[in-house]
């Protein structure tokens, strides 16, 4: 049974997704052991308590600089003895000392088809308004593993979700996250508490 630790800064409906998806089944041989919040403040602790999962918090406002916030982070994480960790929502930007520590045991959900609409600026509604403004009329959700490139990581799932008239960008962010991402990352997930995701560079095969 694998570790799994989450990552949060916010509401928690990313991490309500993957409880629910442990709860009903959707993830096996993983079980969530851990939520670590950058936001003492975030409504994502609740969830976790009112399920019994322990919670830490790690505020980034006490830290002058983000080397010290990541080795701090990188060392509750090895001592939590954390097999994955999943960013649900987590808006503090890490640096190389905590991707080095947990290479390709780290994933993030993105609100967007990876190449398009990611990188540094794109997060939370950034996102959907830079997918309206550019007319596509298909956007999604991309589940890949967290490299130092920002956004760059190995994808590992993705799913497509229809751009409609009249969309404003909290319309849109809705459809994505109840028809795309509480899916893909549960999904991922269990993929990889189950062993079944190769990678090979930045290409993952799904075995």
């Amino acid at each position: 049974m694998m570790n799994i630790a989450v990552l949060v800064s916010g509401g928690g409906t990313n991490l309500q997704a993957l409880i629910d998806a442990q709860k009903s089944g959707i993830i096996t041989n993983g079980k969530i052991t851990c939520v670590i919040s950058s936001n003492p403040n975030a409504y994502a602790l609740e969830r976790a308590k009112q399920n019994g999962i322990k919670t830490v918090v790690l505020n980034r406002k006490d830290y002058d600089d983000v080397h010290k916030y990541s080795a701090d982070l990188r060392d509750i994480l090895l001592e939590e003895k954390a097999d994955l960790v999943v960013y649900a929502g987590f808006m503090t930007i890490l640096d190389e000392q905590v991707v080095k520590a947990f290479p390709n045991k780290m994933m993030n959900v993105h609100p967007a088809l990876i190449p398009s609409f990611c990188g540094k600026g794109f997060y939370g509604l950034h996102v959907h308004e830079a997918v309206l403004e550019s007319g596509v009329k298909l956007t999604g959700a991309t589940v890949h593993f967290v490299t130092e490139e920002c956004d760059g990581g190995p994808i590992i799932l993705q799913k497509g979700v229809e751009v409609q008239n009249g969309d404003t960008p909290e319309i849109l962010q809705k459809r994505v996250m109840e028809q795309a991402e509480w899916k893909i990352l549960p999904e991922a997930v269990s993929l990889f508490c189950n062993g079944r995701i190769k990678v090979n560079g930045k290409i993952t095969e799904i075995i």
